[in-house]
This record gives structure tokens, C-alpha cells and sequence, in this order.
């Protein structure tokens, strides 16, 4: 007999040779008929291997994300299956599955793909799925499986194999396919009810500029056909949403050939949006006790050098420059924390000076792939509301749960409610990943956790996604699509403390090392601003928009009102224009629909006479005719109900 350990913390005990389904049903038959995946011991295994040892198993389900991933994967294959019977003599590379569905990368020789072929290559996929194939694992040594794949003339597959240990390779089968596989499989091929070729696009093999261009051709499939139906919705409606199409319609950022690839250029009104942001938390964080720094954007390589980044980012970064100095270098700096360490170390710090907490809006470079940039999400230059805050190891749990605070204000302010808190500590497996001592992660981690807890946050840990030098808290959001992004980061340092030698004189007149946290609630604005424009599909919060409202005068003699009204409600501070242009005051408002501005105040004879605006909210509420005085109050109503005070 064996001990398997479930997720709830039960023991139970089992024949030797038992499998995740056998497991599964002994739990329940309606439970087992939903499991798709198992994870025995940290290990991805399929539904019906055999477990032989003590162990900890997990069941999935298609609701959960690693049977997803098995589901998505298990796809790949059934599409790989259906385009090799579609295009002979085909050569297939790999097949992951990714955040939404999967892809598989192939060479197709002299035949072309486009998407007039879709629908072929889905009803081939889905009429190989419903003859219900089993996916079964099976080793097979080193040479046969060069054998195999030099017979089809695959380079990419020997390639593959020959980085291979031989006793650790296996192929999964299934129907008349075979492909090379480490496993995590759906037990078979007819569960999946719903495909869908969604594009495709040029990848080079193995991400490397030099090797041959491969088709990468992208898919999802679903357990369900109205899951399918209904993701598509959601693709249209994220497409109505993409922040590049709002943010060239609303008139907020630009590229460039000329200035680069990935250096956005911010218009008149995105310029203003992102300095109402700065100012927001510039208010939030002088009440939490920051001074606020600027740092050159670039620095001597030592400077990067020291803090480990060049280690870490150099190779992606943009190149040194070379002044006319002999062999003296220059990096666009690719973070800001190294410069911060060095205004600490300006001048010595007693314990009761500390906390010192800097902040900046410092903008960083890093030399992204072009193949990755996209629009504001992936950019080469990109600004930080990055802060580091220097503190006693004492101070770290209080400090760590203020920037908490901070950070759930900031997302709070902005609409962003439905989140997960995720803590991303080390691999134990990839040391060589990280920099610092072993005791000082295992610190680091606890801290974070701790907080975690005591701020009664629903949160994960991810092992394996903490930054080079520490463990981090990472702000997990879902936007209005239920898509889910990284906002917001916090992370605890105890190395770069070590690395530049940062000290503080302690009650006991000695030096000690301090601890130091990084920040950044928005993380870059370049991406906050991307994801905001797509969460709110250009309809941001009131106190943040850049115009609140337009007034709209009746006809040519009504344009003097509309200017009195303008004046008053700059006044008020309220952000306005005036459009006097000779249009039909529909076209206006249609305009004025189109361009999001939440209020249209429409001026004629009888606003005039009366002293009144009459107005009509973004969507077509007509609010009736009212004083600049109640439209005043109003809007500062609706802007106190989602800005509070920090």
C-alpha cells in the first residue's frame, strides 16, 4: 500500500500501481468525470499513470489552471495531427500551451497558410477528436528516436532530442500520430468539444533571429461549444478595447518610426492624463512620508555592474556608450534602485532617522525584441513610479503593510476591485537564478508572507517568479474582460543593501545593514495607462479624464453664453471646452459620444434666458436643465465617491 496525501491535508491509502483516475473516482465517480489532469509530487503526470511511493496528489479540473494548461496542450497535438493529414510533408517543432490556448510552430515547406484555411484545418481537428483517442505516454531511447525523426527529415526534432538525456525521453500517442513529449495530457481526444484557429504569425526556431522562420500557428479549444462562443464575444469586445485603437482615437500617445520602435510619444491630452496620475499618488505618498528624487537616466556601467543588473539584463539591454573617454561606458539605465542606493549612501543614517523612503518617476530602457513590443504593454522606454524605502529589519513588517495599503488605495481609486495578491518566491531548484544568501531569501519570504496574511489579502505563491535579487507581492487583476494582469509590485531586498554597502548606525553605535523594499503600484505607467484604457474602454474614472465635459452652443449667437459657462466651470476646476465649430448640434454630440467626454452641456435661447445648462451624460441620460451650480455640485459628487483621501 501507498500514502497519497490530497489537497485538503487527508491521508488515504492505496494499492501500489493506483492511478490519479483510480484516485479520483474512489473520491467520487461525478468528481472523476471532470478530472482532465493530475500533479503527483510537484510532477505533471497523465490521469492513468501508475503511482508506486508516498506521495501528494492534485486532481484537475478543466476550471482549474493547470488542467487547462494539460486540456490546451493535449489540443496542440490534435491540431498538429490534423495539419500534418492536411499538408504532407510538413515539419513539426513544438506545441505549449499558453495563457489562453496554444500554438504550434511548424515548417510548412512549399505549402502556404492563410486564414481562409482555418475553418478546414478546425474540421479536420474536431472530426480527429471525436473518435474519442487516448493520449498514452511511452519511453522510447535516444537513438530511436533520432531514428525516427532524421527518416522524416525533422532537423528541428533532432535538434530537440539531441539536448536530451537518453532514459528521459518519451512520445505521446495518440490515433495514428506520435510526437516527441514530457506529458501533461487529458486522458483523451474526445473531451475536446470546440476548436478554434484564431492566427498566424512568423516565429523564428528557438527565438533566434539567425534560424529558419517557422508558421506559428495559434488555437483554443474548449470542453464545450458555447464556452467557445462565448470567448469569441469576449475577443471582439477586447478588440473594441485594444488601448492602441482608444489611445489613437482619443488622441493620448503615438509611435514613431523615426524616434524607434517602442518609444511611445505622449499627445497634449495623454500627457495630461498621466500627469493627473503622478500628481494622485504624489499626494498619496507625501502623506505616507516619501521625498520624492530625480535620477539621470543614465549611468556608469560599474553602477550596474555592482547592483547585479548587467549580469541579468545586459545581453537584452541597449549596448554601452562610449564616451570620448577611453574605456569609459554609459548604460540607458534598465532600473532605477541602484541610483536610489547611492543617493543613501550620500551621507551616513542613524536608526532613528529611518525609515528614508525616495521615490521617483524615473524612466527606464531596456532593448525589447521587436517581434514582442506591443503598443504601451511592451515598450523599450518606459517610466516607473518606483520607490525604495531603507529601514531596520524591525521596521520591515510595518513598512511592508504600509506600501500594502498604499498599493490597494491606488487600485481602489482606479477601479481595479477584483484582484489576487500573488507572493513570488525562489525556485529551490535553480539557485544559480538568484543572487544572496540563502537566509536572507528565507527572511525576505516570510516577511512577505507574513504581511500577507495579516493584511488578509486572498493570496498564492508562485514559486520560481521572484525578481533576481528578492521575493515580491504582486497585484494579480482582472479587468472588465475577466482578463487577468500584473498591477502593482512590492518587493523586500536584503542584497542590494549588501551590494552597495548601504549602513546605518544602530543603538548600539554599531553598523548594521538595512532592508530595503521596492515599490511601484502602477508598475510602468506606459502599461497602467494601456490596461486602464482597456478596463474602462476609454471611459475613465471623472477625476482623471481629460475633458469632463464639452458645452455645445445651439447656434453662432449662443457662443458668448458658452464662453460665460466655460469660465464658471474652470472656476470650478472642472476640465471643459467649448465646440463652436458650425455643425448641427447632433453632430456634436455624436462626436462628443465618440470621444468619451462624460458630460455634453447644450447652450441655447432658453439656457440662456434662464441661466441654466442643459445636460446629457456619455450613453444618452439626458439629465434635464439645470444651474452651473448643481452641475458643479454633481460632479463633484461623483468624483468624491471614487477619490477618497488617503
Amino acid at each position: 500500500m501507498m500514502k497519497i496525501t490530497l489537497p485538503d491535508g487527508s491521508i488515504r491509502e492505496y494499492a501500489k500501481g493506483s492511478t490519479p483516475m483510480d484516485i479520483a473516482k474512489s473520491i467520487s465517480e461525478g468528481f472523476a468525470r471532470n478530472v482532465i489532469s493530475a500533479k503527483f509530487n510537484d510532477t505533471v503526470v497523465e490521469t492513468v499513470t501508475p503511482l508506486n511511493e508516498d506521495g501528494s496528489l492534485v486532481l484537475y479540473t478543466w476550471k482549474d489552471k493547470e488542467g487547462k494548461k494539460a486540456f490546451w496542450h493535449s489540443s496542440s497535438h490534435i491540431v498538429a495531427q490534423a495539419l500534418e493529414e492536411l499538408y504532407p510533408g510538413i515539419k513539426l517543432t513544438i506545441g505549449p500551451a499558453i495563457d489562453n490556448g496554444f500554438y504550434y510552430d511548424v515548417d510548412f515547406g512549399e505549402h502556404t497558410l492563410s486564414e481562409k484555411d482555418f475553418s478546414l484545418i478546425e474540421k479536420k481537428a474536431l472530426e480527429i477528436a471525436r473518435g474519442k483517442h487516448d493520449f498514452k505516454m511511452r519511453p522510447i531511447s535516444k537513438a530511436e528516436a533520432l531514428s525516427l525523426y532524421k527518416s522524416q527529415g525533422n532537423e528541428f526534432k533532432v535538434e530537440l532530442i539531441e539536448n536530451l538525456e537518453d532514459g528521459t525521453i518519451t512520445f505521446c500517442d495518440h490515433d495514428t500520430f506520435t510526437d516527441l513529449c514530457r506529458g501533461g495530457h487529458i486522458p483523451n481526444t474526445g473531451i475536446v468539444k470546440a476548436i478554434k484557429i484564431l492566427n498566424v504569425a512568423g516565429a523564428y526556431w528557438r527565438g533566434d533571429e539567425k534560424k529558419p522562420q517557422l508558421t506559428r500557428v495559434y488555437g483554443i479549444s474548449f470542453p464545450k461549444q458555447k464556452e467557445l462562443t462565448e470567448y469569441l464575444a469576449l475577443i471582439e469586445e477586447a478588440k473594441k478595447r485594444d488601448h492602441r485603437k482608444l489611445g489613437k482615437e482619443l488622441e493620448l500617445f503615438a509611435f514613431s518610426t523615426k524616434v524607434g520602435q517602442g518609444l511611445p510619444l505622449w499627445l497634449p491630452k495623454g500627457a495630461a492624463l498621466r500627469e493627473r496620475l503622478e500628481n494622485f499618488l504624489k499626494k498619496a505618498q507625501k502623506k505616507a512620508g516619501y521625498e520624492m528624487v530625480i535620477t539621470p537616466h543614465i549611468g556608469q556601467k560599474e553602477l550596474y555592474v555592482t547592483s547585479g543588473h548587467y549580469e541579468k539584463y545586459g545581453a537584452d539591454s541597449f549596448q554601452p556608450i562610449h564616451t570620448p573617454k577611453e574605456d569609459e561606458e554609459f548604460l540607458l539605465k534598465p532600473m532605477n534602485c541602484p541610483h536610489h542606493c547611492e543617493i543613501y549612501n550620500v551621507r551616513p543614517f542613524s536608526y532613528r532617522e529611518l525609515p528614508k523612503r525616495y521615490a521617483e518617476f524615473g524612466t527606464v530602457y531596456r532593448y525589447e525584441q521587436s517581434g514582442e513590443l506591443h503598443g504601451l504593454t511592451r515598450v523599450r522606454g518606459f517610466t516607473q513610479d518606483d520607490a525604495h524605502i531603507f529601514c531596520t529589519p524591525d521596521q520591515l513588517d510595518q513598512e511592508f503593510k504600509n506600501v500594502i495599503d498604499l498599493s490597494l488605495y491606488v487600485l481602489g481609486s482606479l477601479g481595479f476591485d477584483n484582484f489576487t495578491a500573488q507572493v513570488s518566491v525562489r525556485d529551490l531548484d535553480t539557485p544559480e537564478k538568484y543572487i544572496g544568501s540563502v537566509e536572507n531569501w528565507e527572511k525576505a519570504e516570510n516577511a512577505i508572507i507574513n504581511a500577507a496574511k495579516e493584511k488578509g489579502l486572498d493570496y498564492v505563491i508562485e514559486k520560481g517568479e521572484a525578481a533576481f535579487y528578492g521575493p515580491k507581492l504582486d497585484f494579480m487583476v482582472k479587468d472588465a474582460l475577466g482578463r487577468q494582469w500584473q498591477l502593482g509590485t512590492i518587493q523586500v531586498d536584503y542584497n542590494l543593501p549588501e551590494r552597495f554597502d548601504l549602513t546605518y548606525k544602530g543603538s548600539d553605535n554599531e553598523l548594521h545593514r538595512p532592508v530595503m523594499i521596492h515599490r511601484a503600484p502602477f508598475g510602468s505607467m506606459e502599461r497602467f495607462i494601456a490596461l486602464l484604457l482597456e478596463h474602462t474602454g476609454g471611459n475613465f474614472p471623472l477625476w482623471l479624464i481629460p475633458e469632463q465635459a464639452i458645452v455645445l452652443p445651439v447656434s453662432e449667437k449662443h457662443e458668448k453664453y458658452a464662453e460665460k459657462v466655460l469660465k464658471s466651470l474652470e472656476n470650478d476646476e472642472i476640465r471643459a471646452l467649448v465646440d463652436a465649430r458650425n455643425e448641427t448640434v447632433g453632430k456634436k454630440i455624436r462626436e462628443a459620444e465618440m470621444n468619451k467626454i462624460p458630460f455634453m452641456l447644450i447652450v441655447g435661447e432658453n439656457e440662456e434666458a434662464s441661466n441654466t445648462i442643459s445636460v446629457r451624460r456619455h450613453g444618452g441620460e439626458d439629465l434635464g436643465s439645470i444651474s452651473l451650480e448643481q452641475f458643479s455640485d454633481l460632479v463633484t459628487t461623483e468624483i468624491n465617491s471614487t477619490l477618497k483621501s488617503f
